[in-house]
């Protein structure tokens, strides 16, 4: 059987566009029940124009959703791709009206602070399990930067710390000033990253990293760490596909955003023996396909069918 695995590149102004259109006004096929609120004799294919609303393209989580339409045989389902940002700007025209959305989520992310979603199950392992994040290095990090190898090793904290930092960013605050009064706020892990670790002088680093809102928010920490032990640190922002090149080709020293062992499999697959895995940083992490928790006839990604 020939699967049809459709994923359509839009500018953010035509994604913005197409969650206004698929979250628009009442249509002909709603109505509202006897306790005000909307129902529809539509599938929940139907009502979201088989849409699922994606980010980047070269995203993991975009493979492993392309993985999913295969795996369950979702032949007329359609995954479009944008930026992180549409694809939440998306999710917000949706929920503010109770209109049914379904996206490609992950946690770490604001989003399941500031709206109630769930996760859809996925009986056939799409997605995988619980992921790490890890921190990734370059051949040569530790004989020509030990001193920020050491840190890198040992940079660990937990969901709720990274979640403090982008809820700030994404309620308006600066990303280097959420992240700076983060570290004023937990001095004590940021010592832990930093034991036995001396400062340096004025010696260059770079990080690359993904618009990811979580990766927004453990680039800016350690850049600020980093720099307080005394390196010039440069970040850049790049796409995924980009971010682990730079770091297997050493024109980066460090990315902070290896979703693994699924949704950057293909990237540390494809430059395996090119990079240096310095340890996890974030244990527990997810991804999958989400949808608001007022979608309740919704549960697993078979309903989709």
């Amino acid at each position: 059987m020939n699967i049809a695995k459709k994923i359509t590149g839009l500018s953010a102004a035509a994604f913005l566009a197409f969650g206004l259109a698929a979250c628009g006004s009442d249509d002909a096929g709603s109505s509202n029940g006897d306790n005000g609120t909307k129902t529809s004799s539509k599938s929940v294919g139907e009502s979201v124009d088989y849409k699922i609303t994606g980010i980047d393209p070269g995203a993991g989580i975009m493979q492993a959703s392309e993985r999913a339409i295969e795996d369950y045989e979702l032949d007329d389902w359609e995954l479009v791709s944008g930026s992180g940002a549409a694809m939440t700007a998306a999710l917000k025209k949706a929920y503010d009206k109770e209109e049914p959305i379904i996206i490609t989520g992950w946690n770490p992310h604001w989003m399941f602070s500031k709206y109630d979603l769930k996760y859809l199950d996925d009986p056939k392992g799409s997605y995988g399990g619980a992921e790490e994040i890890h921190s990734i290095g370059r051949l040569g990090l530790e004989e020509d930067h030990p001193e920020a190898f050491k840190v890198l090793s040992q940079f660990k904290w937990e969901d709720a710390d990274m979640g403090a930092i982008m809820v700030d960013i994404q309620e308006g605050e600066k990303p280097e000033v959420a992240a700076q009064n983060w570290i004023d706020e937990n001095k004590e892990k940021v010592e832990k990253w930093t034991e036995g670790v001396n400062k340096v002088d004025g010696d260059k680093f770079k990080l690359v990293y993904v618009a990811w809102d979580s990766t927004i928010a453990s680039t800016n920490v350690m850049k600020i760490v980093l720099e307080d032990l005394g390196y010039k640190v440069t970040i850049s922002q790049v796409e995924a596909g980009p971010m682990w090149t730079a770091v297997a080709d050493g024109s980066a020293d460090a990315l902070l955003a290896g979703w693994l062992p699924v949704t950057h499999q293909s990237y540390a697959e494809k430059f395996e023996g090119k990079f240096l895995d310095l340890g996890i940083s974030m244990e527990n992490v997810k991804i999958g396909l989400t949808v608001p928790t007022y979608m309740e006839d919704v549960n697993s990604i078979e309903d989709l069918k």
